[in-house]
């Protein structure tokens, strides 16, 4: 296969500004797109915006039996997903004393839990073809214990790699790849919204290149790490920090 044409990609958490771009980036590429978040109308303004075939689902990821029946749905209307984004989350900044039992279970039941649950649902259909695409959004906090994250979104995403490690290595041998990029402070709502004015300048100091990441910045790792070209790399987390660790 030489192109992606003809090919379904599912995005969750596709009204974020990370999933929006990832989807705008995809839908250049002439995928179909089921867009998966939860407010239906905003959803039917994105698939307004994208010049390609899109079907919106609006379904809470966290619950197994909506992700069972909206995974029906998308089969039904485009028969069958391809390539799998798991983006969707939720930040919590709060630490270990001051997170709540009820915090915990939530951070965890969209952050991991969903993804889970979707590549259940994904990866029979890429068994069979023998070609699939797993691309999982993480984030930097996994591996530097958070710095401004709470405890709950940082164990979230290092969960989502240890996810990422052993479905890359149980289906390596069926064409499917399985990856994930671990961004750091990107510019949307989470940085601009929950970060205050001082904390982001703080971070912006001690960041090497001086500067956020851009929301595009991940949907064009998405958009490599889907493509053809990549079907050599899988357990693979990609590293979007700025220079603030190397490996």
């Amino acid at each position: 296969m030489k192109d992606l044409s003809g090919r379904t990609a599912l995005v969750t958490g596709a009204l974020g500004g990370i999933g929006t771009s990832i989807c705008e980036t995809l839908a250049a590429e002439g995928l179909r797109l089921a867009l998966v978040d939860l407010d239906e109308s905003r959803l039917s303004e994105l698939e307004d915006r994208l010049p390609v075939e899109t079907y919106p689902l609006a379904m809470d990821i966290a619950d197994p039996k909506a992700v069972a029946e909206g995974c029906d749905r998308v089969r039904g209307e485009f028969g069958n997903v391809d390539i799998l984004v798991n983006n969707a989350g939720i930040l919590s900044n709060n630490k270990l004393a001051s997170s709540t039992p009820d915090e915990w279970r939530r951070v965890m039941a969209v952050n991991l839990d969903s993804a889970f649950f979707m590549s259940q649902q994904v990866v029979p259909h890429m068994k069979r073809q023998q070609w699939g695409r797993i691309v999982n959004i993480a984030s930097w906090a996994w591996k530097a214990g958070g710095l401004t994250a709470g405890t709950a979104y940082t164990t979230s995403k290092g969960g989502m790699v240890s996810l990422t490690f052993s479905i890359a290595r149980e289906f390596a041998g069926d064409g499917i790849t399985v990856n994930g990029i671990a961004p750091c402070y990107v510019m949307t709502p989470m940085v601009s919204e929950q970060l205050s004015d001082e904390q982001r300048a703080s971070l912006l100091e001690n960041i090497p290149v001086r500067r956020f990441c851009e929301p595009d910045e991940v949907a064009h790792a998405v958009r490599f790490l889907i493509s053809p070209k990549a079907g050599f790399i899988t357990g693979e987390i990609i590293d979007m920090n700025g220079g603030l660790q190397f490996d």
